[in-house]
Protein backbone atom coordinates (compact mmCIF):
# COMPACT_ATOMS: atom_id res chain seq x y z
CA UNK A 1 0.00 0.00 0.00
CA UNK A 2 1.39 3.34 -0.54
CA UNK A 3 0.08 7.35 0.27
CA UNK A 4 -0.79 10.08 -2.43
CA UNK A 5 -2.03 12.92 -2.79
CA UNK A 6 -4.51 11.48 -5.05
CA UNK A 7 -5.25 8.31 -5.15
CA UNK A 8 -8.11 8.57 -7.50
CA UNK A 9 -5.78 9.52 -10.36
CA UNK A 10 -2.67 7.38 -9.18
CA UNK A 11 -4.80 4.85 -10.01
CA UNK A 12 -6.27 6.16 -13.06
CA UNK A 13 -2.51 6.59 -14.55
CA UNK A 14 -1.27 3.22 -13.41
CA UNK A 15 -3.50 1.20 -14.79
CA UNK A 16 -3.83 2.36 -17.51
CA UNK A 17 0.18 3.21 -18.68
CA UNK A 18 1.33 0.11 -17.67
CA UNK A 19 -1.95 -2.06 -16.45
CA UNK A 20 -0.99 -2.21 -12.76
CA UNK A 21 -3.39 -1.87 -9.42
CA UNK A 22 -2.49 0.16 -6.57
CA UNK A 23 -4.08 -0.36 -3.24
CA UNK A 24 -4.04 2.80 -0.62
CA UNK A 25 -4.69 2.66 2.79
CA UNK A 26 -8.14 3.89 2.73
CA UNK A 27 -10.96 4.86 0.58
CA UNK A 28 -10.76 8.55 0.22
CA UNK A 29 -13.12 10.73 -1.01
CA UNK A 30 -12.65 12.28 -4.77
CA UNK A 31 -12.99 15.46 -4.86
CA UNK A 32 -14.76 17.45 -7.90
CA UNK A 33 -11.09 18.48 -8.69
CA UNK A 34 -10.02 15.15 -9.27
CA UNK A 35 -13.47 14.25 -11.34
CA UNK A 36 -12.40 17.42 -13.70
CA UNK A 37 -8.98 15.95 -13.84
CA UNK A 38 -10.23 12.78 -14.91
CA UNK A 39 -12.72 14.13 -17.51
CA UNK A 40 -9.83 15.92 -18.91
CA UNK A 41 -7.23 12.96 -19.07
CA UNK A 42 -10.32 10.53 -20.69
CA UNK A 43 -10.72 12.91 -23.18
CA UNK A 44 -7.27 13.12 -24.07
CA UNK A 45 -7.19 8.87 -24.19
CA UNK A 46 -10.29 8.83 -26.48
CA UNK A 47 -8.87 10.87 -28.77
CA UNK A 48 -6.05 8.66 -29.04
CA UNK A 49 -7.84 5.88 -29.44
CA UNK A 50 -10.19 7.35 -31.78
CA UNK A 51 -7.41 7.37 -34.08
CA UNK A 52 -7.69 3.74 -34.68
CA UNK A 53 -10.96 3.65 -35.60
CA UNK A 54 -10.71 6.33 -37.61
CA UNK A 55 -14.11 7.88 -36.83
CA UNK A 56 -14.63 12.08 -35.87
CA UNK A 57 -18.45 11.62 -34.97
CA UNK A 58 -18.53 9.69 -32.04
CA UNK A 59 -17.00 12.13 -29.09
CA UNK A 60 -16.06 11.32 -25.60
CA UNK A 61 -19.11 10.92 -22.61
CA UNK A 62 -16.50 12.73 -19.98
CA UNK A 63 -19.41 12.01 -17.51
CA UNK A 64 -19.69 8.37 -18.23
CA UNK A 65 -16.05 8.07 -18.02
CA UNK A 66 -15.81 9.46 -15.23
CA UNK A 67 -18.65 7.18 -13.70
CA UNK A 68 -16.82 4.18 -14.89
CA UNK A 69 -12.95 5.45 -13.46
CA UNK A 70 -15.29 5.62 -10.01
CA UNK A 71 -16.41 1.93 -10.64
CA UNK A 72 -13.24 1.02 -11.36
CA UNK A 73 -10.88 2.92 -8.77
CA UNK A 74 -13.74 1.73 -5.90
CA UNK A 75 -13.27 -1.68 -6.71
CA UNK A 76 -9.86 -1.55 -6.63
CA UNK A 77 -9.69 -0.73 -3.47
CA UNK A 78 -12.49 -2.99 -2.13
CA UNK A 79 -10.72 -5.77 -2.78
CA UNK A 80 -8.41 -5.18 0.71
CA UNK A 81 -10.56 -2.41 2.34
CA UNK A 82 -13.89 -4.01 3.33
CA UNK A 83 -14.32 -2.99 6.57
CA UNK A 84 -17.83 -0.61 7.36
CA UNK A 85 -18.39 -0.86 3.90
CA UNK A 86 -21.12 -3.00 3.01
CA UNK A 87 -23.37 -0.83 3.49
CA UNK A 88 -22.09 1.66 1.36
CA UNK A 89 -21.41 -0.06 -1.65
CA UNK A 90 -24.49 1.47 -3.70
CA UNK A 91 -22.27 4.50 -2.84
CA UNK A 92 -19.29 3.52 -4.15
CA UNK A 93 -20.67 1.39 -7.14
CA UNK A 94 -23.44 3.20 -8.57
CA UNK A 95 -26.28 2.24 -11.33
CA UNK A 96 -25.48 4.26 -14.40
CA UNK A 97 -28.08 6.98 -15.19
CA UNK A 98 -26.72 7.99 -18.27
CA UNK A 99 -27.98 7.36 -21.63
CA UNK A 100 -26.66 4.20 -23.49
CA UNK A 101 -25.11 4.68 -26.88
CA UNK A 102 -22.05 4.32 -28.61
CA UNK A 103 -19.95 7.40 -27.21
CA UNK A 104 -20.90 6.47 -23.53
CA UNK A 105 -20.05 2.60 -24.50
CA UNK A 106 -16.25 3.00 -25.52
CA UNK A 107 -16.00 6.43 -23.06
CA UNK A 108 -17.02 3.61 -20.33
CA UNK A 109 -14.15 1.11 -21.99
CA UNK A 110 -11.11 2.92 -21.17
CA UNK A 111 -11.98 2.13 -17.85
CA UNK A 112 -14.23 -0.80 -17.86
CA UNK A 113 -12.05 -3.07 -19.71
CA UNK A 114 -9.79 -3.64 -16.27
CA UNK A 115 -13.44 -4.92 -14.66
CA UNK A 116 -12.90 -8.46 -15.83
CA UNK A 117 -9.69 -8.79 -13.74
CA UNK A 118 -10.95 -7.13 -10.50
CA UNK A 119 -13.23 -9.39 -10.68
CA UNK A 120 -11.83 -12.25 -10.94
CA UNK A 121 -9.26 -10.97 -8.31
CA UNK A 122 -12.53 -10.93 -5.85
CA UNK A 123 -13.94 -14.56 -7.00
CA UNK A 124 -10.69 -15.75 -5.47
CA UNK A 125 -11.06 -14.41 -2.33
CA UNK A 126 -14.72 -14.88 -1.97
CA UNK A 127 -16.84 -15.85 -4.64
CA UNK A 128 -20.45 -15.35 -2.53
CA UNK A 129 -18.77 -11.67 -2.39
CA UNK A 130 -22.31 -8.79 -2.93
CA UNK A 131 -20.20 -6.60 -5.25
CA UNK A 132 -19.18 -9.35 -7.88
CA UNK A 133 -22.97 -9.54 -8.39
CA UNK A 134 -23.16 -5.61 -9.21
CA UNK A 135 -19.77 -5.43 -11.09
CA UNK A 136 -20.91 -8.07 -13.03
CA UNK A 137 -24.36 -6.37 -13.67
CA UNK A 138 -22.34 -3.52 -14.83
CA UNK A 139 -20.23 -5.36 -17.61
CA UNK A 140 -23.44 -6.89 -18.76
CA UNK A 141 -24.78 -3.49 -19.58
CA UNK A 142 -21.08 -2.31 -20.73
CA UNK A 143 -20.47 -6.13 -22.44
CA UNK A 144 -18.19 -4.62 -24.99
CA UNK A 145 -15.69 -3.79 -21.98
CA UNK A 146 -16.53 -7.69 -21.10
CA UNK A 147 -15.54 -9.65 -24.24
CA UNK A 148 -13.93 -13.03 -23.21
CA UNK A 149 -15.68 -12.76 -19.84
CA UNK A 150 -18.66 -15.52 -18.99
CA UNK A 151 -21.62 -12.86 -19.02
CA UNK A 152 -25.55 -13.82 -19.50
CA UNK A 153 -25.86 -12.19 -23.05
CA UNK A 154 -28.74 -14.07 -24.09
CA UNK A 155 -31.24 -11.16 -24.21
CA UNK A 156 -29.31 -9.23 -26.53
CA UNK A 157 -30.49 -8.39 -30.05
CA UNK A 158 -27.59 -8.70 -31.84
CA UNK A 159 -28.81 -6.64 -35.01
CA UNK A 160 -29.84 -3.65 -33.51
CA UNK A 161 -27.25 -3.99 -30.78
CA UNK A 162 -24.28 -3.61 -33.87
CA UNK A 163 -26.24 -1.31 -36.10
CA UNK A 164 -23.25 1.33 -35.51
CA UNK A 165 -20.87 0.21 -38.17
CA UNK A 166 -17.95 1.86 -36.21
CA UNK A 167 -18.84 0.12 -32.51
CA UNK A 168 -19.30 -3.30 -35.01
CA UNK A 169 -16.07 -2.93 -36.34
CA UNK A 170 -14.47 -2.87 -32.36
CA UNK A 171 -16.36 -5.19 -31.33
CA UNK A 172 -16.13 -7.37 -33.69
CA UNK A 173 -12.27 -6.74 -33.59
CA UNK A 174 -12.18 -7.55 -29.90
CA UNK A 175 -14.00 -10.39 -30.27
CA UNK A 176 -11.12 -11.49 -32.49
CA UNK A 177 -8.38 -10.57 -30.29
CA UNK A 178 -9.70 -12.07 -27.38
CA UNK A 179 -11.05 -15.34 -29.06
CA UNK A 180 -14.10 -14.76 -27.50
CA UNK A 181 -15.91 -18.27 -28.75
CA UNK A 182 -18.91 -17.77 -26.78
CA UNK A 183 -19.88 -14.33 -28.47
CA UNK A 184 -18.05 -15.97 -31.88
CA UNK A 185 -20.42 -19.11 -32.52
CA UNK A 186 -23.83 -16.77 -31.80
CA UNK A 187 -24.88 -17.02 -35.43
CA UNK A 188 -25.60 -13.45 -36.42
CA UNK A 189 -22.30 -12.46 -35.13
CA UNK A 190 -20.37 -15.96 -36.61
CA UNK A 191 -21.93 -14.39 -39.53
CA UNK A 192 -20.58 -11.05 -39.37
CA UNK A 193 -17.04 -12.51 -38.79
CA UNK A 194 -17.19 -14.77 -41.20
CA UNK A 195 -18.18 -11.60 -44.11
CA UNK A 196 -14.88 -9.54 -43.08
CA UNK A 197 -12.58 -12.80 -43.07
CA UNK A 198 -13.66 -14.26 -46.20
CA UNK A 199 -10.87 -16.31 -48.12
CA UNK A 200 -8.20 -14.92 -45.01
CA UNK A 201 -10.70 -16.86 -41.96
CA UNK A 202 -7.54 -19.17 -41.69
CA UNK A 203 -5.05 -16.58 -40.90
CA UNK A 204 -7.23 -14.38 -38.36
CA UNK A 205 -9.17 -17.75 -36.52
CA UNK A 206 -8.48 -21.22 -38.04
CA UNK A 207 -10.48 -23.11 -35.10
CA UNK A 208 -13.65 -20.89 -35.18
CA UNK A 209 -16.40 -22.99 -37.22
CA UNK A 210 -18.91 -21.36 -39.63
CA UNK A 211 -22.56 -21.53 -37.63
Amino acid sequence: MMESKSPFLDTLFLLRKDECITIFSDLKEISKGEEKDAADYFESEFEKERLEFLSDQIICDKETAVWAAKVMYHSVQLYLIRENTAKNLSTLIPDFKGERNVSSLLSADLSLRFLPQIIMALQSVDPEDSLIKMLEQILTQFHYSGIGFDLNLDTINWEEELKDKTYRKLYLERIVEKKAYKLAEIPYINHLLMAEFRMYKDHFWRELKKI
